[in-house]
C-alpha cells in the first residue's frame, strides 16, 4: 500500500487543480453567460448527480441576487418560454436526461447554454454557446485537464465556483448592496 495522503497534501492537490481548471475557462464565454443570465426572464438548470447539486447551489445563490431561477424537475417548476434560459450542466454533453431536456427547451425557443467539457457533443447543434470547463470526462479527450481526484469531482467543483464567480459579477454589474442580500436568504431555519 502507498503512503496515506495528509489533509495538507489533499488540500494542495484540490486547490492546484481548481486553479488550473478555473484559469482554463475562456473569460469571453463567461461574459456571454453573464449577459444571457441578466437578459433572461427566468433561468432554468438541468443536470444529474453531483452536477445537479452544484447547479442547485448556483440556482439558490443567483436567486439571492434577484434572478428568477428554477431547476428542471422541482415541484414548483414553471413553464419555460422563448424569453428564458436553460443552463445545461454536463461534462460529457451526452448524459441522456439533460440532453433530452435541452432538445425540448430548444424546440420551445428558449436559449440553451451548455456548461461542460466536451465541445463535440450533440449539444453543440442546439446550444447558443458553450462555457467550456476542459477537465477530465468519461471520454478522456486529448485536451482535457487531468485530475487525480475521483471521477468528475474537478468538473463539479469548478462548476460550483464558476457559479459563485458569476454571482459576484452580477453583484458588481447590478451594484447590489451585499448586506441587503440577506433579505432574500431563507429565514425558516
Amino acid at each position: 500500500m502507498g503512503k496515506n495522503m495528509s489533509f495538507a497534501e489533499g488540500r494542495e492537490l484540490v486547490l492546484s487543480e481548481l486553479r488550473t481548471s478555473l484559469e482554463s475557462i475562456d473569460s469571453e464565454q463567461v461574459e456571454q453567460l453573464l449577459e444571457a443570465v441578466l437578459s433572461a426572464r427566468k433561468v432554468f438548470f438541468v443536470g444529474v448527480g453531483r452536477v445537479l447539486l452544484s447547479l442547485q447551489a448556483i440556482a439558490k445563490r443567483w436567486a439571492h441576487l434577484g434572478i428568477d431561477t428554477h431547476f428542471v424537475g422541482e415541484i414548483t417548476e414553471p413553464a419555460i418560454t422563448a424569453e428564458d434560459l436553460l443552463i445545461v450542466g454536463s461534462g460529457s454533453g451526452t448524459t441522456l436526461f439533460p440532453a433530452g431536456i435541452a432538445q425540448k427547451a430548444h424546440k420551445i425557443g428558449a436559449k440553451v447554454v451548455h456548461i461542460g467539457s466536451n465541445p463535440n457533443s450533440d449539444l453543440k447543434d442546439i446550444a447558443a454557446f458553450m462555457v467550456r470547463i476542459p477537465v477530465r470526462t468519461k471520454y478522456y479527450l486529448e485536451d482535457e485537464i487531468d485530475s487525480r481526484q475521483p471521477m468528475t469531482s474537478l468538473f463539479e467543483q469548478t462548476l460550483l465556483l464558476l457559479g459563485d464567480i458569476v454571482a459576484k459579477m452580477i453583484i458588481e454589474r447590478r451594484e447590489l448592496d451585499m448586506k441587503a442580500l440577506w433579505q432574500y436568504h431563507a429565514n425558516l431555519e
